[in-house]
């Protein structure tokens, strides 16, 4: 990664991030640890069968319906809630009804976002609309949603019915950005600046939510939150600029997607509108290529080749858009840790909210 980043006539030169790897596992270990037992008691709320259909989702039971042990994700969202709940002082299990309402948000989002995009395979295992089916995707997604709402509300103090407003005005941006990511698919072109707002939308909000619903919680003022909300949005911009990355270059055993997995669904993600907006002869052959692709019907597109989307992918990154996506992962983690800056917490507190945004950026490597 270039550590100069020019982004529309701006130019910002981050420091390197190194990663306290050891340090962010224990922080995402302890997420799962406080935040599980309260997410498996919601669950257990749910009439049969979504109650086992959301299980399957969380990896805890395979698709017969014997106990599991698969991967639930990174956890980086209840990692936050819980250290946002430290920065205002409070225990991190003062956190852990926000971590628990913001993951179950989270895997609403991916329930129906899995079902819209048709991707057949999340954490390494067939998803749910696959395993058993479209409908049971849509109610346990509307269910954990409506389970996220209960879980704050149930505290029944001021500081939850603060929390419960974030967590809804998150949500509603969450699945506007859903929305334009799905019309954006079969638009010749997208800027870089929509892509940005959607992704804001679809990524940035819940986890600028994650980052100051702990706090909230912690009884932290409203300037307190909604600074911690800056650092968490511009740390999910970060975060979606290398999942876009990794949406066209992951490797499928990491991933658990399969190769080329964003181009496969014609997603205009930030490589993709960076290259397409840097002009020069890659960016207008991929332009013609792309504007192709727009009005091919679902069947044909399915039959393309490996060799197709490598050549796409290769123009996108002859055009500079791996480049470009790569340094605005970097130039978004140097905005949030401005934004870190301007909160009052213990040094320790803050230490572990750097290590995390650093996590975030380098994960492609």
């Amino acid at each position: 990664m270039s550590t100069t980043t020019k982004n529309r006539g701006e130019t910002v030169t981050p420091a390197t991030p190194g990663v306290d790897t050891a340090g962010v596992m224990a922080l995402l270990d302890r997420g799962r640890t406080l935040a599980t037992p309260v997410l498996r008691a919601a669950v257990d709320r749910l009439a049969p069968p979504m109650n086992t259909v959301a299980a399957y989702h969380f990896g805890w039971i395979d698709a017969e319906g014997n106990p599991a042990e698969g991967d639930g994700g990174k956890a980086v969202r209840p990692a936050l809630a819980l250290l946002s709940a430290e920065a205002a002082g409070a225990t991190p299990e003062a956190g852990v009804p926000g971590a628990v309402a913001v993951e179950l948000v989270h895997n609403f989002s991916l329930l129906h976002d899995d079902l819209m995009d048709g991707d057949e395979q999340r954490r390494h295992r067939d998803t749910v609309w696959k395993v058993h089916g479209p409908a049971q995707a849509i109610l346990v997604g509307d269910a954990l949603f409506a389970l996220a709402n209960e879980i704050l509300l149930e505290i029944g103090t001021a500081e939850a019915g603060r929390a419960t407003r974030r967590l809804t005005a998150a949500t509603r941006k969450l699945i506007d950005g859903q929305a334009q990511d799905i019309s954006y698919e079969h638009r010749e072109r997208v800027t870089v600046e929509e892509c940005l707002e959607m992704e804001g939308n679809k990524t940035g909000a819940l986890i600028a939510c994650a980052a100051s619903i702990g706090a909230v919680l912690g009884g932290a003022d409203d300037r307190t939150a909604d600074t911690l909300e800056r650092y968490g949005y511009h740390l999910g911009l970060a975060f979606q600029a290398v999942d876009d990355l990794l949406g066209i270059w992951g490797d499928p055993e990491a991933t658990g997607k399969r190769t080329w997995s964003d181009l496969r669904q014609r997603k205009k993600s930030l490589p993709v509108v960076a290259a397409l907006d840097a002009g020069g002869p890659e960016s207008e052959r991929l332009a013609q290529i792309l504007a192709a692709d727009a009005h091919k019907p679902e069947e044909e597109f399915a039959d393309f080749s490996e060799e197709e989307f490598a050549v796409r992918a290769a123009l996108i990154e002859q055009a500079g858009g791996r480049d470009w996506t790569s340094q605005e992962a970097r130039r978004q983690h140097a905005t949030a840790m401005e934004a870190l800056g301007s909160v009052d917490m213990p040094a320790e507190i803050r230490a572990r909210f750097v290590a995390l945004a650093d996590f975030v950026v380098v994960r492609e490597r």
